[in-house]
């Protein structure tokens, strides 16, 4: 099966391109279209992986209604509006309709357990995002507690990560305080839930968006695009973990002399066909 790189539905033109998704704007409503593109380091790759759409979706629509009594969020449906009907093609499987909202300009990220920038950074300073931790602590080390590290969100290039105090500058000290809880509640809830099924959600990205006086949930939760998922049964700190996320994909990329900026190597068919065996592994373990 070819991966599906781009969209194109006739009559409509593509309101904003993301990484991974393609945003229409239906007026009152946006359609948001989960691609196969994949990407890492901020870097579109130009090789797709087959099905990874539909099973982003499938993953998002589950976790925005189980969670949806804790953080309300932008999903309406993902069955296809009738209008668009004709694109069934297309959109089946990987397109879900949501509330048009304001974008908060910043990545609310919880790390609940210690690995990725967030190892490099403590071994660096002892701390994450100003973020104070204990000494001694391993590659893959669960935290006392989850802790918050926001980024900023970048059009172009990397997200950097700010303390609690920039991000209240950037949206003011009660969004602020609003968003540090919300990530936190969900996260935590969502982590207890998947150890259950025998998964470890490390850590995790949200984004959130204002519509009114509101503010929701927007884009993914808990993919293996924003989250990285353990295995319980093989967890063991002190090294890196069997993970069902594009971590895989950045593990081939850093053995490659590539120095993290476009354009991004091709991934051969080994990795493709890895890459959506482990996204299809989350989506069963976590669903079941």
């Amino acid at each position: 099966m070819e991966p599906m790189i781009e969209t194109k539905l006739t009559g409509s033109s593509i309101f904003k391109q993301g990484k991974v998704r393609d945003l229409y704007d239906l007026g009152d409503k946006f359609l948001i279209v989960a691609t196969d593109r994949i990407s890492a380091f901020d870097c579109i790759l130009p090789t797709g992986i087959p099905e990874k759409g539909e099973i982003l979706t499938k993953i998002c629509e589950f976790w925005f209604k189980l969670t949806n009594s804790i953080a309300p969020n932008h999903l309406i449906t993902t069955e296809i509006p009738p209008e668009l009907q004709k694109h069934s093609d297309i959109l089946a499987g990987r397109s879900m309709l949501v509330k048009k909202t304001k974008v908060l300009p910043v990545e609310c990220i919880v790390r609940g357990w210690l690995t990725g920038s967030g190892l490099k950074e403590y071994n660096a300073k002892g701390s994450v995002c100003g973020v104070q931790l204990p000494q001694g602590l391993l590659d893959s080390s669960k935290l006392n507690e989850p802790i918050f590290t926001p980024t900023t969100k970048a059009e172009e290039g990397h997200d950097m990560p700010i303390t609690y105090t920039e991000l209240e500058n950037i949206v003011g000290k009660e969004t602020a305080l609003f968003l540090k809880t919300k990530s936190l509640e969900v996260y935590k809830f969502a982590s207890e839930y998947a150890l259950k099924k025998g998964v470890i959600i490390a850590d995790t990205k949200f984004e959130f968006g204002k519509i009114d006086n509101e503010i929701i949930l927007i884009d993914e939760i808990f993919t293996p695009d924003s989250s990285r998922f353990w295995e319980v049964s093989n967890y063991k700190p002190g090294k890196s973990q069997k993970s069902f996320d594009k971590q895989f994909v950045r593990d081939y990329l850093e053995s490659l002399d590539w120095d993290k900026n476009p354009p991004a190597p091709e991934l051969p068919l080994e990795i493709t066909k890895k890459t959506r065996e482990k996204y299809l592994e989350a989506y069963d373990m976590l669903t079941r």
